[in-house]
């Protein structure tokens, strides 16, 4: 293969060489918006180079070096096997090796760079999509350490946002279990007042459990839910949150505006602010993108959205059932709560309603439990294995370390020092 040498010309360009892909790739962005600064990081090169380049223009005659184009005649092939995924430029050198060219990692580095510019470039693109009122709701956490009662926590916050209207609603935890999605999931219902066609969220365990190929299995509690409230689930695809942006940035405006304060003398005094901020600052605000307060936008949402009514709660009675561990125990939540120790091994019915943990065995309650805040804590009823401590005394026999020292005294004939 004839190879094309070049003789570089330092008056023609005082700044790095590069080739026509590199060339083209700087005017490339250069022609989407983006400045000097942001190109050369994206780039990998010189400010200065991107500089002299843009200076000279596009159609500049390029100077020439005394380095052979190594890659001519591949370069289709190297295209085709980036965009087909192979991004690694030190992979694509091994293939290129055993194709019988040998080149540097850099030359490949060099070749893939504009590339590796346009893919990310398609990535970032988004179209924003607007919904029709009461069509879409989005949910999401965030965290945010602040000072409760002069301690410092990890506070939890669930958003709502309304797709249309950007109506906001915000509640804290001081932990995150999947009833808090719930909870929080049907407080926004009720601060609303009815409920939107559809929700989106995002990949947490809690609500989705895995996707089969482009379709999400949902978990079967957050189905029940959504199904208890007639609203369609809908899950972004993974590494995509731009797919529910619309609440990403409510997270961000509550956590910054919201809890802008980092100390609050109590959990409920947090949630009055809470309440307070919701109605006062978030819904009263011109919103940066519709050009319209939330408050006026959702009394038009506001009679698209399905009536609760009388509807009931789905969180009114939660029931399912568990078998009673070795150790008198049920687990909820990664937390341990005791039963009579008569229960072990049985299977027991289980109700959690408005905090409380309600464990009943053949129709009759034998244990009730304040539901607990954090993770692989037990609640310990001492009465529920009273008798089981008294069989067990009972059961023990006298060993032979329990002898008064008197015996052993007589059998080597001495007293004790």
């Amino acid at each position: 293969m004839d190879r094309e040498w070049r003789t570089l010309d330092p008056r023609q360009l005082g700044a790095e060489v590069l080739d026509a892909r590199e060339v083209q790739g700087i005017f490339g962005l250069l022609g989407r918006g983006w400045q000097v600064r942001a190109i050369a990081r994206e780039l990998g090169m010189a400010r200065n180079t991107v500089r002299a380049w843009v200076r000279r223009g596009p159609d500049a005659e390029r100077p020439r070096t005394g380095r052979p184009l190594a890659l001519v005649g591949h370069e289709d092939w190297l295209k085709a096997r980036f965009l087909a995924g192979v991004r690694n430029a030190d992979v694509l050198r091994q293939e290129l090796a055993d194709r019988g060219l040998l080149v540097s990692i850099r030359t490949v580095e060099r070749f893939v760079s504009p590339l590796r510019a346009e893919v990310v470039n398609e990535e970032r693109a988004t179209l924003r999509f607007e919904t029709e009122p009461g069509q879409q709701m989005q949910i999401d956490f965030g965290e945010k350490w602040i000072e409760v009662a002069g301690e410092r926590v990890k506070a939890f916050v669930f958003v709502a946002t309304l797709g249309y209207s950007r109506s906001t609603f915000a509640q804290v935890y001081p932990t995150l279990r999947q009833r808090h999605w719930l909870e929080g999931l049907e407080a926004a219902l009720h601060h609303f007042g009815g409920v939107p066609e559809s929700c989106v969220v995002d990949n947490a365990k809690a609500l989705v459990l895995r996707w089969q190929g482009d379709r999400p299995v949902f978990h079967p509690e957050f189905e029940a839910f959504c199904q208890h409230w007639g609203m369609k689930p809908r899950a972004c695809r993974p590494y995509r949150p731009r797919t529910k942006g619309k609440v990403e940035r409510g997270v961000g405006y509550v956590k910054g505006n919201a809890l802008g304060r980092l100390s609050w003398p109590s959990w409920e005094a947090l949630h009055g602010h809470l309440t307070g901020w919701l109605r006062e600052v978030a819904d009263v605000r011109t919103h940066g993108t519709t050009g319209e307060r939330p408050v006026d936008r959702f009394e038009r949402e506001r009679q698209a959205l399905l009536a609760i009514g009388i509807h009931p709660s789905y969180l009114r009675a939660r029931r399912f059932t568990r078998k009673v561990t070795g150790d008198c125990r049920v687990e909820f939540e990664t937390n341990r709560y005791s039963v009579p120790y008569h229960l072990v091994g049985r299977t027991v019915d289980v109700e959690v309603e408005g905090g409380e943990l309600i464990v009943r065995w053949a129709g009759q309650v034998v244990a009730e439990h304040r539901i607990t805040d954090g993770r692989y804590r037990d609640t310990q009823d001492p009465g529920h294995v009273e008798g089981l401590v008294r069989r067990t005394y009972k059961a023990l026999k006298p060993c032979e370390l329990q002898r008064p020292l008197s015996d052993y005294e007589a059998v080597v004939g001495g007293e004790r020092w």
